[in-house]
């Protein structure tokens, strides 16, 4: 099953998945979120595919860090660094803990399917380290001028919000005004994502995934793999 043959995401569930099946290949991912539409966990039947309303969002133009994680980020000792170990904070976000979870979507085929998109330049990562050791990180999409957020771990306290803040930092010095953070979560709420309607966040889909980011935004992008 194409999740871009699921019917419009625009008339789909607003809580549950649009459908289920596929594979995890590079071109249906990339259809898929240039769609307004994401893979998550995967059964016997395959991946389930969803574009949910609302949608949880962040918009870069504005952001400012909250307070107590500005007075995090002014502490030194933080190496941030974007791309240099994806394969490394993609299993790291495999293992975390997520309250009220028992397992991981972020399966081995999930590991492979994101890390050859990485090796096409449309995947990326940031990573956070103290000492040199890596102790948190994000990685997500890079689809025109939006970034999709996939997922983020922390093994010090902080260390997910500092690569939250490069992140939205990096995302603005470079022209990308959006970031799809996809479901809300409290911790996603408390870094001051956003819920908007579905249909306004497919039309901002729309609207931005054929227009180009500022150069160097990422140091591998689409066509240089």
């Amino acid at each position: 099953m194409e999740p871009w043959d699921l019917g419009d995401p625009r008339a789909g569930p607003r809580r549950r998945p649009l459908g289920t099946g596929g594979d995890l290949s590079p071109e249906r991912l990339i259809r898929a979120y240039r769609s307004g539409v994401f893979p998550w966990e995967t059964g016997p039947q395959g991946p389930t595919w969803w574009s949910p309303d609302p949608r949880c969002v962040l918009l870069t133009k504005d952001w400012q860090p909250p307070r107590g994680l500005a007075r995090t980020l002014r502490k030194p000792g933080w190496e941030v660094s974007v791309d240099q170990d994806f394969p490394s904070v993609v299993a790291a976000c495999a293992r975390a803990a997520r309250p009220g979870q028992a397992g991981t979507w972020i399966t081995p085929e999930f590991q492979q399917a994101y890390g050859e998109l990485h090796r096409r330049g449309h995947a990326h990562s940031v990573e956070v380290r103290r000492g040199g050791i890596l102790v948190g990180g994000l990685y997500g999409m890079q689809v025109g001028r939006l970034f999709c957020g996939e997922s983020m771990f922390h093994l010090v306290t902080d260390a997910s919000k500092v690569a939250f803040a490069s992140l939205v930092a990096r995302l603005r010095e470079h022209g990308v005004p959006l970031v799809d953070c996809q479901a809300p979560t409290p911790h996603l709420m408390s870094l001051g994502a956003v819920l908007t309607r579905r249909d306004d966040f497919l039309d901002a889909v729309e609207a931005l995934r054929d227009a180009r980011p500022l150069p160097g935004l990422w140091p591998l992008s689409p066509g240089r793999a």
